[in-house]
C-alpha cells in the first residue's frame, strides 16, 4: 500500500505542477488591482490556459485522494514537495528553453533529501478517522494560521513578502484540504457514497479547497513564484506532516534518525530555494 501511495502522489504531484505552471501564466495577465477579490477569479475563467490548469487541478486531487487511501498523511504529502522540479520540467517544452546544469543538480538534490527523509521517519500507522476532539483544535489552528496570513498581506503592495504570506496562507489551506479528504476517501471507500455525502469532512474539504485555490491564485498574482513556491511547497508538507500525527496518530521514527530526516529536509529546502530563485527559467515563469 506504500508503494500505491507514493505512486498515486506522484502523479497528483505532476498534475498539479502543470495546473501551476497554466494558472501562473493566466494569473500574469490579471491587473494586479484585481488582487483578493472575487473578479480576479471571474478574469482567470475567460481564459482557456486557466481552465487547463484547473483540470490539473482536479486530476491531482483525485490522485491525492487515491495517495490518501492507500497511505498515511505523513507519507502521501511531503511526496508534492516535488511539484516544483515537475513543474520546471514541464515548462521546459513548453517555453523551448533548457534547465542549467545548477538546476538538474538542485532537483536532484530534491528527489535525495525526500528519498532519505522519508526512509528515515517511516511514517506509517494511523487512524483512518479521528475524533471531533482531535479535529477542533487542528481546524482552529489552521484557519487561524490562514486568516492572519491573509490579514497581514493585505496590507502589503504587491511584491514579493505579499506573495510569500499569501503562499504561507494557501500551504496551510492544502494541508487542511488533505486531512480532511483523507477523512472523507475514507469514508467512501468504506461505508460508499451515500456516507461520504453525510459526512461533515466532506464539505469542510470542499469549502478550504475552493479558500486555498482563491489564495494560490492570488499569491501568484501578488508576486513571482520565487517568493510563493518555497512557502507552498515546504509549508504544505511540513503542515501536513503535524496533522498526520497529531490527528491521525500516524508515527514517524524519532531518535537518532531524527539526524538523517533533518538532513533530508535541508536537502529538500535547499533544492527550492534554489529552483526558486536561482534557475532563469523559474525567473522567466515569473516575469510579467
Amino acid at each position: 500500500m506504500a508503494v500505491l501511495c507514493v505512486f498515486f502522489a506522484l502523479l497528483g504531484a505532476g498534475s498539479n505542477a502543470a495546473g501551476t505552471v497554466l494558472q501562473r501564466k493566466a494569473a500574469l495577465r490579471v491587473p494586479d488591482q484585481d488582487a483578493m477579490r472575487l473578479r480576479l477569479l471571474r478574469d482567470m475563467v475567460r481564459q482557456p490556459v486557466w481552465l487547463l490548469g484547473i483540470c490539473g487541478v482536479a486530476g491531482a486531487a483525485l490522485f491525492q485522494a487515491l495517495a490518501l487511501v492507500a497511505g498515511p498523511l505523513a507519507l502521501a504529502q511531503p511526496v508534492f514537495v516535488l511539484e516544483l522540479p515537475l513543474a520546471l520540467l514541464i515548462a521546459l517544452p513548453v517555453l523551448h528553453r533548457t534547465l542549467p546544469a545548477g538546476g538538474w543538480a538542485a532537483v536532484a538534490c530534491m528527489v535525495a533529501g525526500l528519498v532519505l527523509g522519508l526512509a528515515a521517519a517511516a511514517p506509517g500507522g494511523g487512524t483512518s478517522q479521528a475524533p471531533l476532539s482531535r479535529w477542533v483544535p487542528a481546524l482552529v489552528l489552521g484557519l487561524g494560521v490562514m486568516g492572519l496570513a491573509a490579514a497581514a498581506a493585505l496590507h502589503r503592495r504587491t511584491g514579493p513578502r505579499k506573495a510569500a504570506l499569501l503562499g504561507v496562507a494557501a500551504a496551510t489551506g492544502n494541508a487542511l484540504t488533505a486531512a480532511l479528504m483523507k477523512s472523507a476517501a475514507d469514508t467512501f471507500s468504506d461505508r460508499g457514497f451515500t456516507a461520504f455525502l453525510g459526512a461533515w469532512q466532506t464539505y469542510a474539504f470542499a469549502l478550504c479547497g475552493c479558500a486555498a485555490v482563491f489564495l494560490l491564485e492570488n499569491s501568484l498574482q501578488a508576486g513571482p513564484v520565487t517568493a510563493s513556491q518555497p512557502a507552498l511547497t515546504l509549508g504544505d508538507a511540513a503542515i501536513s506532516l503535524a496533522l498526520g500525527v497529531t490527528v491521525y496518530r500516524e508515527h514517524v521514527r524519532l531518535g537518532g534518525w531524527i539526524l538523517p530526516e533533518l538532513a533530508g529536509v535541508a536537502m529538500v529546502a535547499a533544492g527550492t530555494v534554489y529552483l526558486a530563485r536561482a534557475t532563469p527559467l523559474t525567473r522567466e515563469l515569473s516575469s510579467p
